[in-house]
């Protein structure tokens, strides 16, 4: 019998995040490995949702912004004139870091390029998306002294 989700279990698991129209908007195909409950900073709905299930069994979590990455931010969107932006960022997807007065750094991503004007914006990609995980539970098992002791490599995967 299968071992199931509980307290100090090692599970491994792949999953993909889903939008409200299932388009898929990330998948994990290489094994995201935690420890239930120690530590794991796993999405604690997720987490919650995993418990008693096991190896083979697909679980769907759907999160709402607030409960996954958080509402989007229009303060955390720019939007300049290309010309006023170096080269090297004027393609979709480019990262751009910006730092404030306090020496604080964040990622912004150019996100539209329309009418001589580049936008970066530096809120997380599925910010104000109601998402769901689909995930695919690989491996239950009792975790070693080890890994309760040390945690496992890859952990905070699912954050």
């Amino acid at each position: 019998m299968s071992d199931k989700i509980s307290q100090n279990k090692f599970v491994s698991l792949v999953y993909t995040i889903t939008d409200e129209d299932d388009n898929i908007l990330e998948r994990i195909d290489m094994p995201i490995q935690y420890i239930h409950g120690v530590n794991s900073q796993v999405i604690e709905k997720i987490e919650s949702a995993l418990a008693g299930h096991k190896e083979g069994d697909l679980v769907h979590v759907t999160l709402d912004p607030e409960e996954a990455f958080g509402a989007h931010d229009p303060e955390l969107t720019f939007s300049d004139d290309i010309n006023n932006v170096p080269p090297q960022f004027h393609t979709i997807g480019a990262e751009v870091e910006f730092q404030n007065e306090q020496g604080e750094s964040k990622m912004f991503y150019v996100t539209k390029i329309e009418d001589g004007k580049l936008t970066v914006d530096g809120n997380h990609p599925l910010a104000g998306k109601i998402i769901t995980y689909n995930i695919t539970i690989k491996e239950v098992r009792d975790a070693t002294a080890d890994e309760l002791k040390h945690g496992v490599e890859n952990m905070n995967a699912l954050h």
